[in-house]
């Protein structure tokens, strides 16, 4: 089986193409010149099939990042991946960030991610809770059971580890992550993930 994974939400591009259960090529694409690191998807996607002799019919599997994170980076993940899909007649599964950010660390892991408004998105459990207020965040936070995940503006208030300051295989968990789902993988069904703060005062 040939997987195609590709992430545009965070930070940094993800890219990465894997066969048979092993990593053939993975690339990470910053933003550069006042572009969004979305803008080189296309080019870094064929740049890598290319390279280890994958046409594009070859792809069984596509697997993205669904989000949260960048809007424009989401719509660009997901646009892409459904039209591949589609013409490639390949499957297409979406993996939400706070997912592939949980397996940073295999110690009870929370993923609290900035929502703006003075809220987080926040993955515990294994499941997606939304985007939760702060303080409510910090609440379970101090219970002291969990191995807090987060980004760079929200580290100083919940501490643990920012993704961004490490050199974590964001890429290769994303493929690893969609090959296990057992869902379909109907490009049709692959949507963005647009988790919605609280209204003010709620």
């Amino acid at each position: 089986m040939i997987t195609l994974a590709f992430d545009t939400c965070l930070d940094k591009m993800y890219a990465v193409i894997k066969k048979d259960g092993q990593i053939l090529s993975s690339r990470v694409v910053e933003n550069k010149d006042n572009k969004y690191h979305s803008a080189f998807l296309i080019s870094t996607l064929q740049e890598i099939m290319s390279k280890n002799n994958i046409k594009p019919q070859d792809i069984d599997l596509i697997a993205v990042n669904i989000g949260p994170g960048s809007f424009t980076g989401i719509r660009a993940c997901v646009t892409v991946a459904r039209v591949m899909a589609q013409q490639l007649n390949c499957r297409a599964v979406g993996v939400s960030s706070l997912e592939i950010l949980s397996k940073i660390s295999d110690k009870n892991p929370l993923v609290a991610l900035d929502a703006r408004k003075n809220c987080a998105y926040l993955y515990c459990e294994g499941e997606i809770k939304g985007a939760v207020p702060l303080e409510e965040v910090k609440n379970i936070i101090s219970s002291g059971e969990y191995t807090v995940i987060t980004d760079d503006k929200l580290k100083p208030e919940l501490g643990g580890i920012s993704y961004q300051e490490g050199a974590y295989p964001l890429g290769e968990i994303l493929a690893n992550l969609a090959e296990q789902k057992d869902d379909e993988g109907n490009w049709r069904k692959l949507k963005p993930l647009y988790i919605q703060p609280p209204p003010m005062g709620a």
